[in-house]
């Protein structure tokens, strides 16, 4: 399974394709469009998410509300794209109009990828490069997650998520009754964070970076329940489910780092503290004591809940501007300031949502029959029992 994103920040519109969905999913735009909303929330979020309103269209591979099989289509418009009609416009323009309407970027932004894609690509005008590197592409990778959701919902697999911290401020609540507790509790929040306290003061420290002209980060866990045991692989490294979640996750845009279970403080334990103990009964088969490598082992779902967490470095769009030096004229300047967020973090908890559905939906549909998705049902269930009878 498969999907590609196409548009520009101030683009027409952003499109996914996705290939590979089994038929009679089903599927309609207000499963996808819950979820595109809860990514423009948030304490912290830039004037970018009231002018913008996302919904998705859907324009192919679904049929009165179930897939069929062939790719799907989605689109979502950008609002705001009748002030950009001509500095983003397909059609060629003339020398004279060039000045005018281009708005010329030659000014690299520090933390972006305007320089480095200026140099890949040899784009003199900048613009070229921070329309396509600008987060708002996870506009759609939060909807073709949404699609996996739906997938791995039907198949009885819950992904959720919360903030744990936002710069510094850490949440001392990790306990949850159940999945959907979570989801209670973290949509109510406007940090998306457990923890009451907590979120009083991420959302002062939020303020207070705005108020400076500056920008936090933190981090996101997600958490999903109900995988199967044994989805992945040991046999190849580019098979490993794990590895291939920790790439997701590093590819949002201003995520510098992922872990799962206890993650980084396995470096500084002994091994009887790390590892996980496996234990049997009747009716769950085998299962772990303790979830410390957080679903994990050899590169494969072990059944227990899957926990990854990623680091979002502050935006580098900030009000206070850091040096830079112009490509034309080699002079230093101070970074332009365009329209930002001072947080992200809980839309990228969104996010972080998605591309791990993506991948988990994907692992399955590529281990299991998945033509059909009463046979993916089936599959799915017929390895949950043989991992119980083994």
């Amino acid at each position: 399974m498969r999907y590609l994103t196409s548009g520009e920040s101030h683009g027409p519109q952003l499109t996914t394709i996705i290939e590979g969905l089994p038929a009679g999913m089903p599927i309609t735009a207000e499963d996808i469009n819950a979820d595109l909303a809860r990514r423009q929330k948030g304490h912290g979020r830039g004037r970018r998410m009231q002018i913008e309103k996302d919904t998705v269209q859907i324009v192919g591979g679904i049929r009165h509300g179930y897939t069929l099989g062939s790719p799907v289509s989605l689109v979502v418009e950008n609002n705001d794209w009748k002030h950009w009609t001509k500095i983003m416009g397909q059609e060629p323009i003339s020398e004279d109009e060039e000045e005018e309407v281009k708005r010329k970027i030659s000014r690299p932004r520090p933390g972006h990828a305007d320089l480095n894609g200026a140099l890949k690509y040899g784009h003199r005008d900048m613009r070229n490069v921070l329309e396509r590197s600008s987060a708002r592409e996870t506009t759609v990778r939060v909807a073709a997650g949404a699609v996996a959701k739906k997938l791995l919902a039907l198949l009885g697999i819950q992904v959720a998520s919360h903030v744990i911290e936002i710069g510094g401020v850490k949440s001392n609540v990790s306990t949850y009754e159940s999945i959907e507790k979570l989801q209670e509790i973290t949509e109510s929040s406007p940090v998306r964070c457990l923890d009451p306290v907590a979120e009083k003061e991420m959302m002062n420290a939020i303020d207070e970076a705005k108020k400076n002209g500056d920008s936090i980060g933190g981090i996101v866990e997600v958490i999903v329940e109900g995988m199967p045991p044994g989805v992945g692989s040991y046999v190849h490294y580019d098979r490993k489910l794990d590895a291939k979640l920790a790439g997701a996750i590093v590819s949002i845009n201003a995520f510098k780092g992922v872990e799962f279970g206890i993650g980084f403080d396995a470096a500084r334990k002994p091994g009887s503290q790390v590892h996980d103990e496996i234990s049997w009964n009747k009716e769950d088969g085998y299962y772990r004591k303790t979830n410390r490598l957080g679903g994990f082992e050899g590169g494969m779902s072990t059944g227990m809940p899957i926990v990854v967490r990623g680091v979002m470095k502050p935006i580098p769009t900030l009000y206070k501007p850091l040096q830079s030096i112009d490509i034309e004229t080699k002079e230093p300047f101070s970074a332009s300031i365009e329209r930002s967020d001072s947080c992200a973090v809980p839309a990228a908890a969104v996010v972080a949502e998605s591309v791990i559905a993506w991948e988990l939906a994907s692992a399955i549909v590529d281990q299991f029959y998945s033509d059909r998705m009463e046979s993916l049902i089936e599959s799915v269930e017929n390895q949950r029992k043989y991992a119980r009878e083994f």
